[in-house]
């Protein structure tokens, strides 16, 4: 701790924090049968932060020796500097998560065993499969903070991950398959779904669309799959409700605070609480301690995501959202694990609603103008819905409009919850994430597809 006073008492703005990583990274890469990447990475550095007013000046280095360390402090002093006397206290949390089989005591040969019976699946599922990709990556990230409010955290976090892509080919048709898997985990992971089960969903995913006729676009009801994840979710709404953007006036939610912006079955929650999700965390890379905040309350906006910076603006407390990529980055408001909360209808009686319309069970790509809320998202893998039954699988189909539109037009909330995995990029940082929604009805929306 004596460390972090050094750094503290040598420097002062309005805010001032230090963010110190040490980080692990393995990761293997399989390809036309053979291991084609394996690494294993170490980093660590510190960065530090500076906030005099609206003004920020962050400066990094991997130096961390007395004169690495002077050499950082220096290029900050030039802005503002001033005596201080800080006296660190270390701030605990009761969210706590339980790692029950750290990667670190499991041999490379048993990972690359993970990796190669993925592989070995996905091949004999077909002839038609002509490409199988398989990644594994474990992360060990131990992070220390400190700030000017004499706050001091320190936290580990174990990040397992595990993805299988397949691509399968009939004639001129050529089809991918994708699934992937993680969390704040440990290779546990491996005992609630084997690298088997993973591979035999993404390969049968590719052959299954090989079949697949073309939708006809237009505008019809969709029924939008709890397995599909919180994609749409997460890209389509979550992003608008980060602060920074709200406050630059860059999201289509700026002064909709208090306003009715989804229909009243609509909740929408963001929590890094959660046990052992990919986007879940004990302190926020500021030092601030992990909460649930809930976003949307039957339909209308109650908060935004802060960071330290962005509720420093607004007189308000963070909501414990600053996130960063590594030490490199400096902070901002970022998404954990976010989700609709589920509603009271079953599944099944939501698809029997429906009378002619698409069924969505996995998401794929998409993109989102934030300032407009417009969306384009890729259906991986839909089926037709006809007479309340599902039916035969479609492919081609995307689904077009705006968050806000699909916020309020949705009457249908199921009571089941199913979350998706990803690497939200925003700013240039990646950080990990989970996004979730129950099966949801929107009644219309425009399915882009075949003339």
């Amino acid at each position: 701790m004596e460390f972090f006073n050094d750094i503290l008492n040598n420097l002062k703005g309005d805010y001032v924090d230090i963010f110190f990583e040490e980080k692990t990274t393995n990761q293997l890469q399989m390809e036309e049968n053979k291991i084609q990447k394996c690494s294993a990475i170490i980093d660590k550095g510190l960065g530090v932060r500076l906030i005099i007013g609206e003004k920020i000046f962050y400066a990094y280095t991997n130096d961390i020796t007395k004169n690495g360390i002077a050499e950082l402090i220096s290029s900050l002093k030039n802005y503002k500097h001033a005596k201080s006397c800080i006296n660190l206290k270390k701030f605990s949390s009761p969210n706590q998560f339980f790692i029950k089989k750290s990667p670190q005591d499991v041999n490379i040969l048993e990972k690359i065993k993970f990796v190669k019976k993925a592989n070995d699946t996905s091949w004999v599922q077909s002839k038609k499969i002509t490409q199988v990709k398989v990644f594994y990556s474990d992360m060990i990230q131990k992070t220390k903070v400190a700030n000017s409010e004499g706050y001091f955290t320190e936290e580990e976090r174990i990040y397992t991950l595990f993805l299988v892509h397949a691509i399968a080919s009939e004639n001129e048709t050529i089809q991918t398959g994708y699934e992937a898997v993680g969390g704040l985990k440990g290779i546990e992971l491996f005992e609630e779904i084997s690298p088997e089960e993973i591979a035999i969903k993404a390969t049968k995913r590719a052959i299954m669309m090989l079949k697949a006729k073309r939708i006809k676009g237009g505008r019809m009801p969709v029924v939008i799959s709890s397995e599909a994840g919180g994609t749409m979710i997460h890209e389509a709404v979550g992003h608008g409700l980060e602060a920074d953007l709200v406050q630059e006036g860059i999201s289509v939610y700026s002064g909709k605070l208090g306003d009715k912006v989804a229909s009243e079955f609509i909740t929408v929650i963001d929590d890094p609480t959660l046990p052992n999700m990919r986007g879940s965390y004990i302190f926020d890379d500021e030092g601030t301690p992990s909460q649930r905040t809930i976003l949307v309350e039957n339909g209308v906006l109650v908060n935004y995501l802060y960071d330290k910076y962005t509720s420093m603006k607004e007189g308000k407390a963070s909501t414990g959202n600053g996130r960063r990529q590594s030490y490199e980055h400096y902070p901002i408001p970022r998404m954990s694990n976010t989700f609709i909360a589920p509603g009271n209808h079953s599944p099944e009686e939501i698809v029997r609603s429906v009378d002619k319309g698409l069924f969505v069970k996995k998401m794929g790509g998409g993109q989102v103008n934030t300032v407009t809320g417009e969306f384009v998202f890729e259906v991986q893998e839909g089926y037709l819905i006809e007479k309340g039954l599902i039916g035969e699988p479609i492919r081609g189909a995307l689904l077009i409009g705006t968050g806000q539109e699909i916020l309020k037009n949705i009457d249908m909330v199921g009571s089941d919850l199913g979350f998706s995995i990803g690497t939200c990029g925003k700013n240039a940082q990646g950080v990990p994430v989970t996004d979730g929604m129950p099966t949801i009805r929107i009644p219309e929306i425009v399915v882009g597809g075949q003339a």
